[in-house]
């Protein structure tokens, strides 16, 4: 008869802080986006999916702006690229606001209101963090279905971290911010942690310098992600089976702008710096607010909002590359 024999402690000491040392919290994450405005939503909403080891996404969720059709279409989009990424029925996907919040702030009792699919499930998700462990709200669009939810419930305010991607700040004017003008003054209003991920149209210093040239398209776009067994129709036709080639039909199909030519990932730059804050540089302000188109403090306002500018360009599009190439 074989005698039992006792690990000695001294392995299972060194087996536990090898594991502690090897393990890696992901960030909870709803990721609230666009997705059919033009072509950085789709490289950012891929770029995530293959990211699970560093984000748990609790669910996607859309909202529609004036570009790219309305809350159907935005849907479509991302229902796409979740099946090109092999992530279509893993992880929730539900539709938000076709309005603005001053649109629908007055009719959340009703239960069909605009975007309840959306809004409710955030507050459902967000009513199981706390203030010691949030979790993220990462908008790559208007600020509308994360406006509702907090008008809706204002309990989940201490339990949610607002990452935005929108704004020239402290210049005036940029696509997300106009959409809904209404749902951010709400917003930084409240006592919820906000975070602004500068666009800055034009400055070496937001992140429309995330950009890609047309010959980085050709060499690099055709051979990301993984080989899917049934073709997907994309927005402008054509049958597609890996993301990569999806993601050359939309730049195809868009302007570049600038010599050389060029088109920038904005939203995809977001992605990044939650996986890597070093990718960029963060400095706080006072909580501000848009009047007549132009930023300006809040008298008496104390709460500090983060801003996030200067992204290493190189690093996160060889980070992206990496990434869905061993998405393969």
């Amino acid at each position: 008869m074989n005698k039992f024999k006792p690990i000695p402690l001294l392995i299972i000491f060194f087996a536990i802080v090898f594991s502690s040392c090897n393990s890696k919290d992901t960030i909870p994450l709803i990721f609230d986006t666009d997705a059919n405005n033009e072509i950085d939503d789709q490289h950012a909403l891929a770029y995530l999916l293959f990211n699970q080891n560093s984000f748990d996404i609790k669910g996607i969720t859309v909202n529609s702006t004036t570009n790219g059709g309305n809350i159907n279409k935005q849907y479509e989009e991302a229902k796409r690229v979740m099946q090109l990424c092999d992530y279509y029925k893993k992880i929730p996907l539900l539709k938000g606001a076709n309005g603005s919040f001053r649109d629908n702030e007055n009719d959340l009792k009703n239960p069909d209101f605009d975007g309840h699919s959306a809004i409710n499930f955030i507050i459902a998700e967000a009513l199981k963090y706390s203030p010691k462990k949030k979790l993220t709200l990462l908008a790559v669009g208007k600020l509308t279905n994360v406006a509702l939810a907090v008008k809706k419930e204002p309990f989940i305010l201490p339990n949610i971290r607002l990452v935005w991607l929108g704004s020239n700040y402290p210049e005036s004017g940029e696509y997300n911010l106009e959409n809904d003008i209404d749902s951010i003054n709400f917003l930084l209003q409240t006592d919820i942690e906000f975070e602004i991920v500068t666009v800055r149209y034009g400055k070496l210093s937001g992140t429309d310098f995330v950009k890609v040239t047309r010959e980085e398209v050709d060499a690099k776009m055709t051979r990301l992600g993984r080989k899917i067994n049934s073709p997907v129709i994309g927005r402008h036709g054509g049958e597609f089976f890996t993301f990569g080639e999806y993601s050359k039909s939309l730049f195809d199909n868009t302007p570049f702008y600038g010599d050389p030519p060029t088109r920038s990932l904005f939203d995809m730059a977001a992605v990044a710096i939650l996986k890597n804050p070093s990718w960029a540089q963060p400095s706080f302000i006072s909580a501000p607010l848009i009047l007549n188109n132009k930023w300006v403090n809040q008298q008496g306002k104390s709460r500090k909002v983060k801003i996030w500018e200067n992204f290493n360009r190189d690093l996160i599009l060889k980070d992206f590359y990496e990434v869905l190439t061993d998405g393969k």
